[in-house]
């Protein structure tokens, strides 16, 4: 790692958890279909809206205690946890592909990975806004490649998009839907578009894996539902792809 580098990735993380406090923000509101940008932050419980020194990440929530400075209310463990969990995310990333443009476009489709998890695991539906985010990171990122002159891997990518998905939406045809949600196909596409086709292939076993493995965990110490949201898992498998998908097709 460069020494610009060293000096870079305090900013990153720093970046990064602000910018969880915002995915905070979307995993409360899309659910509800609330606006996620222009409506004030509140309390949940009795509506005090929160002032600027209410919303500095993690750090306000240790100084308030994990209470809302008013009605004194408990704030959910969510709220730090995320925007830590964003900016270790980010930081593990710029450390490792540096600060070139695909490191952005991951940096944005982890960010959404985020928020279509919580929601996913809460109400097992994917919303369309979080795969729409990924699919325009894989174009953001397929237009990169093809000005820095990798047009041949134009087509790994494109058939990405369909690698997976295309027998997922097999899957939901034939068990008229009870196999899995169309969110978790459109996630696949969105994905496989940005991943191409061998790292689609990693994201998918890797989340069938992970599932197989921890649901069960869920189901019968945690009393969760036997319904799976594969979202989180998928997602696991889609961040660990990123990360090392092409170091396991080498191996």
């Amino acid at each position: 790692m460069t020494s610009e580098m060293t000096v870079l990735l305090p900013f990153v993380f720093l970046f990064g958890i602000v910018v969880g406090s915002f995915l905070n923000v979307c995993t409360y509101r899309i659910p509800l279909g609330d606006d996620v940008v222009k409506k004030q932050s509140h309390c949940m419980s009795c509506g005090y809206r929160l002032k600027w020194y209410d919303l500095i990440p993690v750090f306000s929530w240790i100084i308030l205690g994990g209470k809302c400075r008013k009605c004194k209310s408990r704030i959910s463990l969510q709220y730090p946890c995320i925007e830590l969990l964003n900016g270790i995310l980010w930081t593990a990333l710029f450390s490792k592909f540096g600060f070139r443009p695909v490191s952005f476009w991951y940096a944005g489709t982890v960010s959404a990975l985020i928020v279509l998890s919580v929601i996913d695991w809460r109400t097992y539906e994917i919303p369309f806004s979080c795969n729409l985010w990924i699919g325009i990171m894989g174009i953001g990122n397929l237009v990169t490649e093809c000005i820095d002159g990798g047009l041949l891997r134009v087509p790994e990518y494109l058939i990405g998009a369909i690698a997976v998905s295309l027998f997922l939406q097999l899957l939901v045809i034939l068990s008229k839907g009870r196999a899995m949600g169309g969110g978790d196909v459109k996630l696949m596409a969105a994905a496989g578009l940005l991943l191409g086709w061998k790292g689609i292939l990693w994201a998918f076993i890797l989340g069938n894996v992970t599932g197989a493995i921890v649901h069960p965990f869920f189901i019968k110490w945690k009393n969760k539902e036997h319904v799976l949201a594969f979202g989180p898992y998928l997602s696991f498998g889609i961040w660990v792809s990123i990360m090392w998908g092409r170091e396991l097709t080498q191996w």
